[in-house]
């Protein structure tokens, strides 16, 4: 047994592998009750087509939740970035149109991060106070200059930046994940290899031994909720191309989702650690759980049940596991069955 200590040690040092673990057991749990269902591929495309948006807006938050802080606002910023998109296109017939748009949604998501960072890091607004707020100011300014409408902008099928960002690669692949793939590997690298990532984690360890150690936390920090913003307006982009239509609320019922990736992917809500590839799990364990449960053939009451048992499986596992390695886990159990 001690033979294989050091190799159960290193395994347990791999950022996201016990969320890994919980989805292929959670997958392989699926395929058993449902084969129907889970042997084929449609499914699996399903997912890669419909988790990206929340995988996109947890690892924003991972980074705001590392620092310490949190940010409420993103679901407003879905809703206000698919207006500023879909007003651009509607405006315009023009080729040009479309990029125009994107880059106005990425200024209002940069726009509405920009507000929130000021409010936290020069007003000392605790964060979770000020997002809340700008959350329901944006989504009235939203509603407002949308006038209530949804606006169809169904013209977008055609043209190459729907093929780009929501079609398919190889005619198999939706975009989509792609760009939520890439968007981790880039995050991941900025979180563990940058120093900006570097300033974050020791702003949630300690923001006044960070500021001594010569970290600008004021800066950080707003350039850190503007950097969430953009990420959470194209978070808005992907949805509004999506499904070809903006509707002012269309940011309403990720907050809790993307929270849960979040958490279950094994970022600290003290600050100081997160895990970007374990967002990336996570979120596919959570975009995956409904539509796996519901294809067993449970029903009623039930899904939420199981859900919340996998969801809290999977954060006791990575707590467990990631925080004390999987050869003092090993050691416990031994431990305990020892009579």
């Amino acid at each position: 047994m001690k033979r294989q200590t050091p190799l159960l040690a290193y395994l347990g040092r791999i950022e996201g592998l016990p969320i890994a673990l919980v989805l292929v057991i959670l997958y392989g749990a699926f395929l058993v009750t449902a084969p129907q269902v889970f042997s084929g591929i449609r499914i699996y495309m399903s997912f890669l087509q419909t988790v990206p948006p929340v995988l996109i807006l947890a690892l924003g938050l991972t980074l705001v939740i590392t620092a310490g802080e949190m940010d409420l606002s993103f679901p407003a910023v879905v809703a206000f970035s698919g207006f500023a998109f879909a007003w651009v296109v509607r405006s315009s017939d023009a080729a040009w149109a479309p990029w125009a748009g994107l880059i106005l949604a990425l200024a209002a998501g940069a726009l509405v991060g920009y507000v929130n960072g000021l409010l936290v890091a020069r007003l000392h607004v605790p964060s979770i106070m000020a997002t809340l707020a700008t959350q329901f100011f944006w989504y009235g300014v939203t509603v407002l200059l949308a006038g209530g409408l949804s606006w169809s902008i169904k013209s977008m099928q055609t043209h190459i930046v729907h093929d780009i960002f929501v079609g398919r690669f190889f005619g198999l692949v939706p975009a989509q994940a792609v760009w939520a793939l890439a968007l981790t590997v880039f995050l991941w690298f900025i979180l563990n290899r940058h120093r900006f990532g570097e300033a974050v984690m020791f702003i949630g360890d300690n923001a006044e031994v960070a500021r001594v150690m010569g970290i600008d936390v004021e800066a950080t920090r707003i350039g850190l909720f503007t950097l969430n913003g953009v990420i959470a307006a194209f978070a808005g982009v992907l949805l509004t191309l999506e499904m070809n239509v903006f509707f002012p609320t269309q940011g309403q019922g990720f907050l809790l989702p993307v929270m849960a990736t979040v958490f279950i992917g094994g970022t600290s809500i003290a600050g100081g650690s997160g895990s970007m590839v374990g967002t990336f799990f996570g979120a596919y364990i959570v975009g995956s759980l409904e539509a796996g449960v519901v294809a067993t053939g449970i029903g009623g009451y039930w899904v939420h049940l199981v859900e919340g048992l996998v969801m809290a499986a999977s954060i006791v596992l990575n707590v467990v596991i990631g925080e004390g390695g999987i050869g003092r886990f090993s050691a416990r159990i031994r431990h305990w069955v020892r009579p």
